[in-house]
């Protein structure tokens, strides 16, 4: 089974806990909307791909940190979009969670999804016990206090932050979880796999802004112009296009550059090189279409 059916599998199996008869139906029916049909699995793609390269040998352990990742991902989206945060009506090209269901469904949604996360990489963990305590921790820090992504949010509430912390937080802290849940699901060390986690998460993030800024809705699947609207940190609203191109170009680079050595280092790279060129490329062509 290739990468992207393993995650959407797990993420389905994930998922049933809450196909239950004592599980409120609406609930039962936004967990599912949220979660499916997905974007690109961009960050359990490379959990996979990492564990791949490292010579992982439990799958199941693999997909159950994967889809958790994902989970997550999912959970912050349906957060962010809400009215007191960036007050998106589009999501991956649909109605968001609050648009669809109502905001309480929508908060309980989310919250749900990171309990269900936690829930994935337990089940999964069944013949690899040993795993769970890194794996668990990989996951919380890349979620909450002091620097995962409700971090990230929460630095929207403050008067002064940096760019470089903004972003490190709301987009670089599930990169990071990415790759260094590959190499502990691996039974790898997983602090070298740090720096590729941020350079990946930093590049996705500045392109993000780029099309936040050119891009139009029905290109991406979610609104646009959020950031000048909200006032949050942008690449290109503090540093320029020109800067920001430039950042982009170099952070690729630099994210190719900093694969640890590993026994499927030639695949990864080659997968690496190949998923940062498609991110530079969608970008700087919408901004040259602009």
């Amino acid at each position: 089974m290739d990468p992207q059916a393993r995650i959407e599998s797990a993420l389905a199996d994930a998922l049933r806990v809450a196909d239950h008869a004592d599980c409120p139906p609406g609930l039962t029916e936004a967990l599912s909307y949220a979660v499916f049909p997905g974007g690109a699995r961009v960050r359990p793609r490379l959990t996979v791909s990492v564990a791949a390269a490292c010579g992982a040998t439990d799958p199941a352990l693999v997909d159950s940190a994967a889809a958790a990742l994902e989970l997550l991902h999912c959970a912050s989206l349906v957060h962010d979009d809400l009215p007191c945060f960036d007050d998106a009506n589009m999501r991956r090209g649909k109605p968001s969670v609050h648009v669809a269901f109502d905001e309480r469904l929508a908060v309980l949604c989310g919250d749900a999804l990171i309990v269900t996360a936690f829930q994935s990489l337990a089940s999964g963990a069944a013949k690899s016990p040993s795993a769970l305590a890194a794996l668990v921790g990989i996951l919380a820090r890349s979620v909450g206090a002091p620097i995962g992504i409700v971090a990230g949010q929460a630095w929207e509430c403050e008067s002064n932050v940096t760019l470089e912390r903004y972003q490190r937080q709301k987009t670089g802290a599930l990169f990071v979880a990415a790759t260094q849940l590959g190499a502990a699901s691996a039974g790898k060390d997983p602090a070298p796999w740090v720096l590729l986690g941020e350079r990946i998460g930093e590049a996705y993030q500045v392109a993000d802004d780029i099309l936040d800024v050119t891009a139009k809705p029905e290109e991406i699947g979610k609104p646009v112009g959020r950031d000048a609207a909200r006032l949050n940190p942008n690449s290109v609203l503090e540093l320029g296009m020109g800067a920001s191109e430039e950042r982009l170009r170099n952070l690729v680079e630099a994210a190719v550059n900093a694969i640890p050595p590993c026994a499927g280092h030639a695949a990864l790279h080659e997968l690496i090189a190949a998923e940062a060129r498609g991110l530079m490329d969608a970008a700087l062509m919408c901004h040259a279409a602009a």
